[in-house]
């Protein structure tokens, strides 16, 4: 009967590992329809407390307040597009501004005592055109331009599932596991859409008071990026550092104001503020998130990487009430405790 047992718990984890196998493949073929309707699911999650405050506290009928959410979720979108693609547009007519910032650094360094006794000839032999290839950048603004296009178009996807996703909700209270899922979900959306906006906002007000170019769409990338643990901040951290080394107009103390104050608020939050109001909610490892970060990255690209997190949480939460898969759920929350039994 031992053997039989194990025979069948091998076979149950091949079986297992296959079906994983197979779901990857499936999320990926499919990615354009499955990522803006996962987007709209979570973004439901999201809106949900929005359109319940406006049907019981002010008395708007659910329909009419579905209705409103949907108008400004759009206006926001808009707003978001045109923001990023007038920064666009201004990175690229200040292309020669930047290339001849580029050409007064290279003259500094060379003219700089050590590298002038000890490497004479390094400077002389940059080719400034492999940095920063004009036309090139010009193709690079393009591709650019057309993702972002892209991204509205998602974005427009996402409305419409998203759309039907609330006219559909029913108004009846869920149970057991669906319950448990919703409000867990739906306190990390909200809580991490506040603190982000906050982190976004802050690094656009710090970087538009120091001057920096394109200061609004660095501070809507540390908004989008927060969502991403860990990897997101960094990121988000080092995205302006090449449009302030290269802006002429920007002393070198202001440059470092420009890197310095958005690293520590970006430190502050992802090490002390996000830490104590979320905890430890969702109940998951950091080495379960990095590797979500990883697998759903590869998947989906960006948004599967700021997906991950809630998304492994879902999963999680699903196999705690599955005997077969509890371990990997006490796993993936770093409780994991081998079951060393001794029969006497």
């Amino acid at each position: 009967m031992a053997t039989v047992s194990q025979s069948n718990r091998i076979q149950n984890a091949c079986l297992m590992i296959l079906a994983v196998v197979a779901v990857g493949f499936v999320l990926f073929w499919f990615r354009a329809v499955l990522i803006p309707f996962v987007l709209a699911v979570f973004v439901a999650y999201g809106l949900a407390p929005f359109i319940e405050i406006q049907n019981r506290n002010f008395r708007v009928p659910r329909p009419l307040a579905v209705l409103v959410t949907l108008v400004v979720g759009t206006l926001l979108l808009g707003l978001v597009g045109a923001l990023v693609s007038s920064s666009i547009q201004q990175l690229a007519d200040n292309t020669d501004a930047y290339q001849r910032q580029l050409e007064l650094m290279i003259d500094r360094i060379e003219e700089a005592p050590l590298v002038a006794k000890f490497a004479p000839d390094l400077v002389k032999n940059f080719d400034l055109n492999a940095i920063l290839p004009t036309d090139q950048l010009q193709r690079m603004l393009v591709r650019t331009t057309s993702a972002i296009l892209d991204l509205v178009s998602n974005g427009l996807i996402v409305l419409i599932f998203l759309f039907f996703l609330l006219a559909g909700q029913s108004a009846v209270q869920s149970q057991g596991v669906r319950l448990d899922v919703e409000t867990r979900i739906r306190r990390y959306i909200v809580v991490q859409t506040v603190i982000s906006a906050a982190t976004g906002i802050a690094v656009g007000v710090v970087l538009a008071a120091l001057g920096v170019p394109l200061a609004m769409v660095f501070g809507l990338f540390a908004f989008l990026l927060n969502f991403i643990p860990s990897i997101g901040s960094i990121i988000a951290t080092l995205l302006p550092v090449p449009v302030v080394l290269v802006s002429p107009e920007i002393s070198p103390f202001v440059a470092i104001l420009a890197i310095g104050v958005p690293a520590a608020i970006q430190f502050l939050v992802g090490n002390v503020l996000s830490p104590k109001i979320l905890g430890d909610s969702l109940e998951l490892h950091p080495v379960t998130i990095l590797l979500a970060l990883m697998v759903w990255g590869s998947i989906w690209g960006i948004v599967g990487m700021l997906l991950a997190t809630p998304i492994t949480a879902v999963m999680k939460m699903l196999m705690e009430r599955l005997e077969m898969t509890r371990p990997l759920a006490r796993l993936m929350a770093g409780h994991f405790e081998p079951a060393l039994t001794v029969e006497s």
